[in-house]
């Protein structure tokens, strides 16, 4: 008993009692049964969520009602090549996990083809896992467990191939992930002579199924000169009489040195076989003047004479004749060296008649009929 209680029962009173009201306590349970609600609903809005980020994982809690949100909220940006799962739109519940998987640019170099690729991968095996890219007995320029940053990654992989190698009479399969057929050929232990040949450059890649033939050379080479004949060109000139050719430079004949093959391909003896030619001397063009203007029939003191008559005698009235021993030629059977004193070219059989009876008329004026011992009176006949 309290000392008050006991003042008052000494002093003949009881003791008083508290006594609360109705308008008292209803607001007092007013702000109760707020506290009690609002905790409801801020224990069923908050959220207890997982978030993946490129395989780091981390618990957020949240009042977001979407993927979307929560990525927002926790400043998460995400690309056109990033992955998000469940999608961004997907609506939120408390417990679920976001897994977000960043994109990684990478250029590929697969057999030789370059290629550029996005992959959510973050390591090479991994990679080449989502691409699909068997890897068993590749080279790969990167180890399979090294990580792609975000920045991506140069990766070169060739795969392996079979091929199969025709030598010495027999089949030798070969898989091979190198990158050159010469590369091939050394794995292979097939050594290549300096006249063997193979049925594809060295350097070229090898796919898969390819067949290569190499074939054995025996033998030797020779070289030898060549004459490289000079051409000629002739060109008009009007200053010469038409049926005129004088040789303003002369041609030259060239020297070219052919090496020449003599083989034996897997015990064949083959046809020569041009291997290289070199031109050791060029030919000279040969360039003809030709005589354009027109020839003149008349010469003073020799028109009047029976030139028809001497042609007669001399050649029978052929143009080309030319006598047994080969010295005299056509109508009026000049000697070349006479021919070419009268301006004539060659020798007067190649020439036309009227130009043989021109320069014998020339002939004439200056000799007489003396070029003509016995036939030179039938110009007076």
């Amino acid at each position: 008993m309290s000392r008050s209680a006991e003042r008052g029962r000494r002093r003949g009173r009881a003791p008083r009692r508290r006594v609360f009201s109705v308008r008292t306590l209803v607001p007092q349970l007013l702000v109760v049964a707020v506290l009690v609600g609002g905790t409801t609903a801020f224990m069923r809005y908050d959220k207890t969520v997982t978030l993946v980020i490129d395989g780091e994982e981390r618990t957020v809690h949240t009042f977001a009602s979407s993927v979307s949100q929560v990525l927002s909220r926790q400043q998460i940006k995400v690309g056109e090549h990033d992955i998000v799962a469940p999608g961004k739109n997907t609506k939120l519940d408390d417990g679920d996990r976001i897994a977000v998987r960043y994109g990684r640019l990478l250029t590929l170099t697969l057999d030789g083809r370059e290629q550029q690729v996005w992959v959510t991968a973050r390591s090479v095996s991994e990679a080449m896992d989502q691409l699909g890219v068997r890897t068993d007995g590749a080279f790969l320029s990167a180890s399979r467990s090294q990580p792609i940053g975000r920045q991506g990654l140069d990766l070169a992989v060739r795969t392996e191939r079979g091929i199969t190698f025709l030598v010495d009479g027999k089949q030798v399969p070969l898989r091979t992930n190198v990158a050159t057929l010469g590369e091939a050929l050394q794995q292979a232990n097939i050594a290549i002579g300096p006249q063997d040949r193979i049925s594809a450059p060295a350097d070229v890649y090898p796919t898969e199924g390819m067949t290569v033939s190499v074939l054995r050379v025996t033998g030797t080479t020779l070289v030898k000169d060549e004459r490289i004949p000079f051409e000629t060109v002739k060109t008009d000139d009007p200053t010469a009489f038409k049926g005129t050719e004088s040789v303003t430079t002369k041609g030259v004949a060239g020297i070219r040195k052919v090496t020449w093959a003599y083989e034996t391909v897997d015990g064949v003896k083959q046809d020569p076989r041009k291997v290289s030619e070199e031109i050791v001397k060029a030919p000279v063009t040969q360039q003809v003047k030709v005589g354009t203007k027109p020839l003149p029939t008349s010469v003073e003191g020799a028109d009047g004479l029976n030139w028809g008559a001497l042609a007669q005698c001399e050649a029978g009235g052929r143009a080309t004749a030319v006598d047994p021993s080969g010295t005299y030629h056509g109508l009026y059977q000049f000697d070349a060296r006479t021919w070419q004193s009268m301006g004539g070219t060659g020798v007067a059989s190649t020439a036309p008649a009227d130009e043989q009876t021109y320069r014998a008329k020339l002939l004439f004026v200056k000799r007489g009929a003396s070029p003509w011992p016995i036939c030179g009176r039938k110009l007076y006949s």
